[in-house]
């Protein structure tokens, strides 16, 4: 599948949609294998689009979608096979970030699809070299999902961020009597350093 040209006639397939335009590394030819998709969406109705974003995306068959919550612009996240980080970007459209998640038996899985999203992201800016980047988003990374899924150690490494993180999951599981789906993390973890080696 050619990512640009499928996502593009994906959303431009809204009345609503003027323009989807490739932005960022993948744009401006300094993306790595890891890189993910970053689009630009130019709209006159954004909650006409908001509202009718996952049937547009269906056809590319996400294994994950979700709203951004620590984004300074609306950002609607996509997972797809490979795995594929794609984030369909509204510029005019500013936000605050939300707040810490609250983890409970009805946001487990939620809290599970952001936290693969994210550990992905950061081995994105740890391969490309994004040090401080990466240092900064481990420490937001800790205080909006990890230590309030019960982990209260501060990580220093994305390697050890997921080390946190499912020991973290593993107790809330037990503690809550559910499990989440496993798909996601089947995906991503391969394409992580720990997830390579074995473990």
């Amino acid at each position: 599948m050619d990512v640009a040209e499928a996502v593009a006639a994906a959303v431009e397939s809204h009345p609503a949609v003027r323009r989807v335009a490739l932005v960022g590394s993948r744009a401006e030819g300094r993306a790595h294998a890891l890189s993910d998709w970053d689009f630009a969406v130019e709209t006159d109705d954004f909650e006409s689009v908001e509202s009718a974003l996952p049937t547009l995306v269906a056809p590319l068959e996400p294994i994950a979608t979700q709203w951004d919550p620590y984004s300074d612009q609306e950002c609607y996240m996509l997972m797809l096979r490979g795995p594929v980080k794609v984030d369909l970007l509204f510029p005019d459209r500013p936000r605050e970030w939300s707040g810490a998640w609250s983890v409970t038996p009805e946001t487990l899985e939620a809290v599970d699809r952001h936290f693969w999203d994210w550990i992905l992201w950061l081995e994105q800016k740890r391969a490309g070299g994004r040090d401080e980047v990466v240092a900064k988003s481990l420490r937001d990374m800790h205080r909006l999902l990890l230590e309030p899924m019960g982990a209260t150690a501060e990580p220093r490494s994305t390697d050890e961020a997921l080390d946190l993180y499912l020991v973290a999951r593993s107790e809330r599981e037990r503690e809550f009597g559910v499990r989440v789906s496993r798909a996601l993390e089947h995906e991503v973890l391969p394409a992580l350093p720990l997830g390579r080696e074995g473990r």
